[in-house]
């Protein structure tokens, strides 16, 4: 369908009816970065805010790599911030730490000395995939990058401390990736519970399970962490975003893992985080088999200006190379398809959210509307004066948004009642509960 015909259908419509129509990102084919007003003409303050700011200017890119790998990565990260004056450094300043860590890895695998070995295969993958961030066209630099990480990544899984395996989703004739983790204390026989890792628009598959001390892992619950339509590698495969197409995965999903002699089918739980607290709302919509979901930092906003219009335009660039859009103003028009409307009164299971009260690229009253949508129990934690990346002083005093998630989902998946309420976690650590409907 040429981009006239596109227009002509959607233009002026409500997302509503574009979600019940055809989709058409199966029918992109970008050449190109995206082009993007504020990009080209922002670029110079861009570059002097980075400067000024570091490589977390826009948000937590080291801490979220130092919680996947662990205190080991320090002096990488600050390498890192040394090393990155401009937007134009990140690729190569991470493609240079993926490389050490790589040429580390074989060398103490050649040594014998194994676990040093896994661990340094596990940082090197990481590395290789967040050097993909930053190439938003599908050219041979992405493509080797993501070769990369999935060789290495392959070693960690052959020296892991537990079963890891590369899954592969059904999806309109192709296959969206997955990997599935089997906790450390698994054994022949068993049935556990499972988790579906929905990651946010800049996290990936592989940084879903910690090196050490994973929550999931601890708690002895599986975990599928995915990339779903338009995420990280599926591009690479030409398959790019689609709300609808996101529900036909969610059931393909709960299809693999109802085959899975060790997963409990009674037992599957969801939990997203920043733009997958949305597309986990469009993954299990139109599938029962999910009992239970809790995100952390959301992206509920419709057609997400805040994020696209007022955040740094790297929001806006990388999602349009995840949609398979380089026109503008077309994907503006795309972008009123990220509607949670018709999705979130059909889920009826539990569901816990945590906001920041000042999240910057969702603000609150539309994580707010979207709770009382829900049609089933749930539970908003609203942390004082945080922003988007869930920090500062009501989380680090409360309740920590990520081991309150993995307790409140065993809860939930051993059939545990909750009432419906919202907590507003004071700087003070203080929580002040009230009821919602």
């Amino acid at each position: 369908m040429d981009r006239r015909a596109f227009f002509g259908l959607v233009g002026g419509a409500t997302a509503t009816g574009f979600y019940s129509s055809q989709s058409f990102a199966q029918e992109r084919s970008p050449h190109g970065e995206p082009i993007i007003k504020r990009w080209t003409e922002q670029r110079w303050a861009l570059d002097n805010i980075i400067q000024a700011n570091g490589v977390d200017w826009d948000q937590g890119h080291t801490s979220t790599i130092l919680r996947a790998c662990g205190v080991d990565a320090m002096e990488d990260m600050a390498t890192l911030k040394q090393r990155v004056k401009k937007y134009a450094d990140i690729v190569p300043a991470m493609e240079a730490l993926a490389r050490k860590r790589e040429a580390g890895a074989k060398d103490f695998e050649s040594r014998n000395e194994l676990i040093v070995a896994r661990d340094y295969y596990y940082m090197a993958a990481v590395y290789w995939a967040t050097a993909m961030w930053g190439i938003d066209e599908i050219n041979d630099r992405i493509i080797f990058n993501n070769t990369r990480k999935r060789e290495c990544f392959s070693k960690y899984m052959a020296l892991a401390d537990h079963r890891i395996e590369w899954v592969e989703i059904a999806y309109r004739g192709k296959t969206v990736p997955a990997v599935f983790h089997l906790p450390p204390s698994y054994k022949v026989g068993d049935k556990v519970p499972v988790i579906v890792a929905v990651p946010g628009m800049d996290g990936f598959k592989e940084r879903s399970v910690s090196l050490y001390a994973d929550g999931w892992m601890q708690r002895g619950v599986a975990v599928l962490a995915l990339e779903g339509p338009g995420y990280w590698e599926s591009p690479v495969r030409g398959i790019y975003v689609d709300v609808k197409g996101w529900s036909e995965v969610g059931r393909e999903v709960a299809k693999w893992l109802k085959s899975r002699n060790e997963i409990d089918a009674s037992k599957i739980g969801v939990t997203g985080s920043s733009f997958g607290s949305f597309f986990s709302v469009a993954l299990m919509a139109d599938e029962p088999a999910f009992k239970a979901c809790a995100v952390t930092g959301t992206c509920y906003e419709p057609g997400g200006h805040s994020i696209f219009e007022e955040a740094s335009p790297t929001f806006k660039k990388r999602f349009m190379f995840m949609s398979g859009i380089t026109d503008e103003n077309e994907f503006d028009v795309f972008r009123k398809t990220l509607d949670w409307a018709q999705l979130a009164p059909k889920i009826k299971v539990p569901y816990l959210v945590a906001a920041g009260e000042s999240d910057e690229l969702c603000p609150l009253i539309h994580t707010e509307h979207f709770i009382g949508a829900l049609g089933g129990p749930k539970q908003l934690v609203v942390y004082q004066d945080s922003r988007h990346s869930l920090n500062g002083p009501a989380v680090s005093n409360g309740p920590n948004p990520r081991l309150y998630q993995a307790e409140w989902m065993m809860a939930r998946l051993n059939g545990k009642p909750m009432e419906s309420e919202r907590w507003f976690v004071e700087a003070s650590g203080k929580i002040n509960k009230s009821k919602i409907s």
